[in-house]
C-alpha cells in the first residue's frame, strides 16, 4: 500500500501581514505550524499502513521553512517527505495549487491512496483535495469520518454529509479528505527525531518538475483572485453600565440603537 499524504504549513498566529497589492498572506518569517486538519489525515495513513503494510510519504507546497512541518510528519511516522518550493508558484489559488500538487503526485510515482485534511485553517476552502482528484482522474470522497475497510482492491469509508452519513466504496487509486476528530493523532517520536533529519526531505523547484505548464501556476495562472483582504480591526473600548435590571435593559437598548446595531 503506497500512501501519499498532502500537508500544509499554516500561520501559527492570527497576526499575519497581508500584501496590499496581491492580497495574499506574507508567510516568510511568520511563526508557523502544521495544519491541524492534516494531523487527522496523517493518523489515518499510519493506521492503514499498520493494517495493510506499505509506505507513507508526505507532500507539501510552500516556502523553505515548510521543511520543519514535513520533518514533523517524519517524526510522527512518515517514511519521507517532498517539498515543492518556488516563488513562481506563490499566490496560487486553489485551482493552481491543485494543478501543481497533482503534478508532483504524478512525478512521485505509483500510489494507491492520496489523503488530505478536510481543509486548511488559513484558506478554509476544502477544495484542493477534490480538485486534485478530478485532475488525476481518480475517485474521491470528502469529509471522511471513518475508514471502515481496506483491502488490496480498495477502501470503504463513511462520509459526513451534514444531514446524513454515507458509506462509499472506492477502488484504488483514489483520494480521501479526512474530517476533523476522525481519530486521535499520535505525537512525534523522540527516537525518530534523533535518528532522522533533513535528508529525509526532497525539495523540488519548478525546474525539477517534468510536465508543469507555468502559465497555470502562481497568480498569473489563478482563475480566481482576492479582490480585497484586510485584517479585522481591533477595538478594546468598553463601557460599563450600572443600575437596576430595567435601567440596564433600557441603557443597553439605547446604546445598540446609537451604534445602529438594532
Amino acid at each position: 500500500m503506497d500512501i501519499i499524504v498532502c500537508v500544509k504549513q499554516v500561520p501559527g498566529t492570527s497576526q499575519v501581514e497581508i500584501d496590499p497589492v496581491t492580497g495574499v498572506l506574507k508567510r516568510d518569517g511568520v511563526a508557523s505550524k502544521l495544519n491541524p486538519y492534516d494531523l487527522f489525515a496523517l493518523e489515518a495513513a499510519f493506521r492503514i499502513q499498520e493494517q495493510a503494510g506499505g509506505t507513507v510519504r508526505t507532500l507539501s507546497m510552500g516556502p523553505d521553512q515548510a521543511i520543519s512541518s514535513l520533518l514533523e510528519t517524519v517524526y510522527m511516522g512518515a517514511g519521507s517527505g517532498v517539498l515543492l518550493s518556488d516563488r513562481r508558484f506563490a499566490g496560487s489559488d486553489v485551482h493552481a495549487t491543485s494543478y501543481v500538487i497533482q503534478s508532483v503526485v504524478r512525478q512521485m510515482g505509483h500510489f494507491d491512496l492520496v489523503i488530505c485534511g478536510k481543509q486548511t485553517t488559513d484558506g478554509d476552502t476544502a477544495q484542493v483535495g477534490p480538485e486534485m482528484a478530478e485532475m488525476l482522474g481518480i475517485e474521491h470522497a470528502a469529509n471522511v469520518l471513518s475508514i471502515d475497510e481496506v483491502d488490496e482492491a480498495g477502501i470503504t469509508v463513511t462520509l459526513n454529509l451534514d444531514d446524513v452519513l454515507q458509506t462509499q466504496r472506492m477502488a484504488f487509486p483514489c483520494l480521501i479528505t479526512i474530517e476533523k476528530d476522525a481519530n486521535t493523532p499520535r505525537l512525534p517520536s523522540y527516537r525518530r527525531m534523533k535518528e532522522r533529519g533533513k535528508d529525509m526531505i526532497t525539495v523540488y523547484s519548478a525546474g525539477d518538475l517534468d510536465a508543469v505548464d507555468e502559465s497555470r501556476c502562481g497568480l498569473k495562472g489563478s482563475p480566481t483572485q482576492v479582490e480585497r483582504i484586510f485584517p479585522p480591526e481591533k477595538n478594546r473600548d468598553k463601557e460599563l453600565l450600572e443600575g437596576t435590571p430595567q435601567e440596564l435593559q433600557a441603557a443597553l437598548a439605547a446604546l445598540l440603537r446609537s451604534r445602529k446595531l438594532i
